[in-house]
């Protein structure tokens, strides 16, 4: 593992005109383009990789994701008076542990299984899928309560998988709704501010109004936000900020690391990649995961899709 000093930090760009260019602070996502994305990515990722039946299963998944988004494309999002309350309040209009989902959701669920089991599956696999199909409709919002809560237990692993994915869909459509020029930035920054998730990555763009800013990517609603690079997502700390890569890799990929906290998020660089993709490059790269955890640092969060597979 290759051991970085402090992180370079992003610069402003000033217009030809004079004054400065300001990124959104808040960029909301695209569920039609989003899973697609994602999909296209690990499948792309996969060939001649070490992890390449899982990179190609969750490319699967990926899409199949995308097919289910029209499954849940008419649900009504949270009304004007909700998110100004919300906002008012500096809370996520969509907060992840207390918001009342439409059932509706499930049908996300329903679809993804399906798009699932058309393809090959394992036996152990498609026994999972088959307990799922065979729930009832209170377990299933039971293992969602204990996903969004992050208290799954070992024995639901397998079925929290398809229903992470179904919730990701759900929030991810919802999140579309909401007025993006409203929103703020939390309290807590490192925090998703439509949903109060945890980040899967942060990606530092290359193109755009404003390159070399670092946006987070929201784990459950697929939200964009930014956050100042060279300082710990989790804790704020400035001062012992780094960051760590595999020795003779391309460099998309870094953990930047925070001595104060001991804890450690990636971060992915759009210019040496611009296809990549925050939650597919997420895992393709467990391999930093496991050098950086055995270094002694912890992750900020799990990517929820690789914490329940």
């Amino acid at each position: 593992m290759k051991q970085g000093g402090a992180p370079s930090t992003g610069k402003w760009q000033g217009s030809a005109t004079g004054g400065v260019t300001s990124p959104d602070a808040v960029v909301l996502p695209d569920p039609r383009a989003r899973f697609a994305a994602t999909a296209a990515r690990l499948a792309s990722l996969a060939p001649g990789n070490p992890m390449e039946d899982w990179l190609s299963f969750m490319a699967r998944l990926a899409l199949a994701q995308q097919q289910a988004v029209e499954a849940v494309w008419d649900i009504l999002g949270a009304t004007p008076a909700t998110v100004d309350q919300a906002i008012d309040a500096r809370m996520p209009p969509l907060a992840a542990d207390g918001h009342r989902r439409d059932p509706a959701w499930r049908m996300a669920l329903v679809r993804i299984l399906y798009e699932i089991e058309a393809g090959p599956l394992p036996a152990r696999a498609r026994a999972v899928t088959a307990e799922l199909r065979a729930a009832g409709p209170a377990a299933i919002e039971a293992l969602a309560e204990h996903f969004l809560r992050g208290d799954v237990g070992i024995e639901e692993a397998g079925p929290a998988l398809y229903v992470a994915a179904a919730l990701q869909v759900y929030f991810t459509t919802l999140a579309a709704k909401l007025p993006a020029g409203k929103l703020r930035p939390l309290e807590q920054p490192g925090l998703c501010p439509c949903c109060g998730s945890t980040p899967s990555a942060g990606l530092v763009t290359a193109t755009g109004k404003t390159p070399g800013i670092r946006y987070l990517h929201c784990s459950l609603c697929s939200t964009a936000w930014v956050h100042v690079r060279a300082t710990c997502i989790t804790c704020e700390d400035t001062r012992s900020v780094a960051l760590e890569g595999i020795e003779g890799d391309t460099g998309l990929v870094k953990a930047e690391t925070c001595n104060a906290c001991h804890t450690y998020s990636k971060v992915i660089y759009q210019k040496q990649d611009m296809k990549a993709d925050p939650y597919a490059d997420d895992l393709a790269s467990l391999g930093i995961d496991i050098l950086v955890a055995e270094a002694g640092w912890s992750r900020h969060a799990p990517n929820p899709l690789l914490l329940v597979a």
